[in-house]
Parts: structure tokens; C-alpha cells; sequence
């Protein structure tokens, strides 16, 4: 469940915060894509975000793919 949570969210959020975002685009769209996955999910969503919103800030601004992401994090193996 981990890893596809982690790689849908990501998804979103790499939606949302467009081709090449700036820090500010990253940050608004880790917020939001978190509220589109409902409540239940979306919690999960926010708590990984806050634990890891560093990294997978950069790892965005970077245009990794959400999968090598949440590799990175330990979500997926």
C-alpha cells in the first residue's frame, strides 16, 4: 500500500506543480495533492509529505520520477 500511495500522491503533486517547478510550486502542490486523494489517504499523504517534504521537494525540482522518489524515501522498494 505504501509504495502505490506514495507514487500516486506524487503523481498529483508532480501534476500540480507543473514541467519545471520552483520551490514554491512544489510546496503549494504537495499541499493540494494531498486534499485530492480524500481524507483517509490524504492524511497518510500529508504525514509522508511532512517527514520527507525536503527531499521530495528537490527530487522534484529535479524531475525525478515520482517511482525513483519514493524509492528514495523507503516507500518503495
Amino acid at each position: 500500500i505504501k509504495c502505490s500511495l506514495c507514487t500516486k500522491a506524487l503523481k498529483k503533486i508532480q501534476k500540480l506543480a507543473g514541467d519545471d517547478p520552483d520551490e514554491d510550486a512544489v510546496k503549494a502542490a504537495l499541499q493540494k495533492g494531498c486534499q485530492l486523494l480524500g481524507r483517509v489517504l490524504g492524511k497518510l499523504c500529508q504525514k509522508m509529505v511532512s517527514q520527507y517534504k525536503d527531499q521530495i521537494s528537490e527530487e522534484l525540482q529535479n524531475g525525478d520520477s515520482p517511482r525513483t522518489i519514493c524509492s528514495a524515501i523507503g516507500a518503495c522498494k
